[in-house]
């Protein structure tokens, strides 16, 4: 098997704050550091593990900001402080998966990497396992930037969608184009096209060819960090990181790279996926009751009460009677309750209850 592969490398992009999962999610302690389906691990947890069967423990390596430094070193007591990448200042993603990259070539000239988010639900671990290794393998090959894609079920608005070229019975296809979140016409007429995946945000390439291709699209970002490759990996670091890292512009990988590059090609996954970008989306994925409501650490008494998101912080009885759709999330300190097709309020709401109340309640 070519699992444990030595120059196969993973990158856990952990920074982000969640702010769609609040009041549970907060800057303190976002989403991935929570255990959201209540199967005992938390969603770093759970794309550690996947990672481990398809990349070797010690090529993991978890890039975030320096506030969650020791969250991580708790819920990952197997990785050591050298294979968190912390980030002084909140850049989006092009500078940090630069940055890995160039410390992983710099360790190994012949490395292949994926770069994967913290927070993703995917249900078949195995399937994954033979999509990376796919992409892994195409990869090392030629030089090209793989992307996951992954088969829309439904014309979903809140998802960036990626164009392919139709080459009958290939498993790898040229990207032709990303489209931005398209309005529920676009929606439907690419599903209807067929040629059409959901931008997953999950990567595969050789470390030498994306710090080649920051080079070619994004020239000074490469030279700022270039100029410290004598110190990369070495005690050095923190210190060049600290005083370079806010210079870089904050741009996202696909803005900077992938939408430039005419090397993109796209698997499209075998799995089930879903970024748990909302309460609502956490209820689809969920095992529902008789009533469709999904319930994570609560017991529930439901009485005319269908279709609610319940999450509570222990297991507290919960009575639901005469509420239908809804979002209940009962945190330590904050108590929600609003109608689903209102998730995409509930950023403005933390934000008001911050300027309101407390802003560590964010």
């Amino acid at each position: 098997m070519t699992s444990y592969n030595q120059d196969y490398y993973a990158v856990i992009m952990a920074g982000g704050v969640g702010s769609r999962f609040w009041p549970l999610s907060t800057a303190k302690y976002p989403k991935q550091f929570h255990d959201m389906l209540g199967i005992g691990e938390t969603l770093l947890q759970s794309t550690y593990n996947r990672l481990t069967n398809v990349v070797p423990r010690e090529n993991i390596l978890v890039l975030s900001n320096e506030a969650y430094n020791e969250i991580i070193k708790e819920q990952l007591p197997k990785i050591t402080q050298e294979q968190i990448i912390l980030e002084p200042a909140m850049r989006n993603t092009a500078p940090c998966i630069l940055l890995a990259a160039m410390k992983i070539k710099k360790k190994n000239p012949n490395a292949v990497m994926i770069v994967a988010p913290s927070d993703h639900f995917i249900n078949d671990e195995d399937a994954f396992a033979v999509d990376i290794n796919l992409a892994f393998e195409a990869a090392i090959k030629e030089d090209i930037l793989v992307t996951l894609g992954i088969k829309p079920t439904f014309p979903n608005t809140g998802y960036g969608y990626i164009k392919y070229g139709k080459e009958e019975g290939k498993d790898l296809q040229k990207v032709e184009v990303f489209t931005e979140k398209p309005t529920l016409r676009n929606a439907k007429k690419y599903l209807k096209e067929g040629n059409y995946v959901w931008n997953a945000g999950i990567f595969i390439w050789k470390a030498s060819f994306i710090t080649d291709s920051f080079k070619t699209f994004l020239p000074e970002m490469f030279n700022l960090f270039n100029d410290g490759k004598k110190i990369l990996n070495t005690s050095k670091e923190e210190i060049f990181v600290k005083d370079t890292y806010p210079e870089a512009q904050n741009i996202s990988i696909d803005y900077a790279i992938m939408e430039k590059s005419d090397s993109v090609y796209v698997i499209r996954a075998s799995f089930k996926w879903s970024d748990l970008g909302t309460w609502g989306s956490l209820h689809e994925e969920l095992a529902k009751d008789a009533e469709d409501n999904a319930v994570v650490n609560a017991r529930l008494l439901p009485q005319d009460a269908t279709g609610n998101m319940i999450y509570t912080h222990n297991s507290k009885v919960v009575v639901l009677d005469g509420l239908k759709d809804y979002i209940i999330v009962d945190d330590k300190d904050v108590l929600l309750i609003v109608p689903k097709d209102k998730e995409q309020d509930i950023k403005e709401i933390r934000n008001k209850v911050m300027e309101k109340f407390d802003e560590r309640l964010g």
